[in-house]
């Protein structure tokens, strides 16, 4: 009797663990395929159009022209270094952009 008592809750906790997880194999695959879509698409300073920056919170016509003209970038934060933007305005895109460097 005992011995049911010891195993009864170990056995339990085996099948809701593993049950789970063969229960349903396609929520694995919804998750990855959702976190692979929320990832954004970041736009690249050194090579996006003026249109495509335009598009970035808080850059209009006048800070598209001027991240264009300053091509390249070593890093991102070259806008802020190299008085293309202001900090605030750096603050709003920097989760958004990229710094591509040409391949070798």
């Amino acid at each position: 009797m005992n011995l049911k008592r010891l195993l009864l809750p170990i056995l339990a906790a085996a099948v809701l663990t593993f049950g789970a997880a063969f229960a349903s194999p396609g929520a694995t695959a919804d998750k990855m395929a959702a976190t692979k879509a929320a990832k954004p698409v970041l736009v690249d300073i050194n090579s996006a159009s003026a249109d495509d920056l335009d598009k970035l919170p808080g850059i209009g016509d006048a800070y598209a022209r001027k991240i264009i003209a300053g091509r390249p970038y070593n890093g991102k934060d070259d806008l802020v270094n190299r008085k293309i933007l202001p900090a605030s305005v750096y603050a709003k895109i920097k989760d958004k952009i990229i710094a591509k460097q040409p391949k070798k």
